[in-house]
C-alpha cells in the first residue's frame, strides 16, 4: 500500500529516461531528447535555423528493436561530436511524429533540411550513415 502511494508523487519520466534502459554512462553533451510535442517542435525549429548537422532517432519505449539500437546511438553521440543527436519517443510526441510509420526511424539534417532517412537498425549501418553525415 505504501509503495503505490509513493509512486503517485513521482513524475513520469520521458525521453531517454522514459526508456528504462541502462544507457552508456558518458556525458552525451550533444545528445538531447524530446519528451513532448512542444519540445520536438522547438528542436525541429532550431534545426531549421541551424547550420550544424543533426540526427533524430524516432523510437518507442515498447519497441524491442529501438531498445537494441539506443545504447549504440548514445555511444555514437560521443564519437561524432560535430553531430547533434536527438531522441524522440513517438508516444510522447504523437502530433509531431504522426508521419513516422516504422520504429526506429533516423532522420538526418544538414543546413536545416532533412537530407536522409534510415529505417530500422544495425549498429554498423547506423555508424556508416552517421560517418557519412558528420
Amino acid at each position: 500500500m505504501e509503495e503505490a502511494g509513493s509512486r503517485k508523487g513521482e513524475a513520469k519520466k520521458t525521453g531517454l529516461e522514459g526508456t528504462g534502459l541502462s544507457l552508456p554512462g558518458s556525458s552525451h553533451g550533444n545528445l538531447r531528447s524530446a519528451g513532448s510535442d512542444q519540445q520536438l517542435k522547438q528542436t525541429l525549429d532550431s534545426l531549421k535555423s541551424s547550420r550544424s548537422p543533426a540526427v533524430i532517432n524516432y523510437g518507442a519505449s515498447w519497441c524491442r528493436v529501438c531498445s537494441q539500437i539506443l545504447p549504440s546511438f548514445c555511444k555514437f553521440s560521443n564519437e561524432f561530436k560535430n553531430l547533434t543527436f536527438i531522441y524522440a519517443d513517438i508516444d510522447e510526441c504523437p502530433d509531431t511524429t504522426q508521419n513516422i510509420r516504422y520504429t526506429p526511424t533516423f532522420h538526418f539534417y544538414r543546413d536545416g533540411e532533412k537530407v536522409d532517412e534510415m529505417l530500422g537498425t544495425g549498429e554498423e549501418r547506423l555508424h556508416d550513415r552517421l560517418w557519412l553525415h558528420s
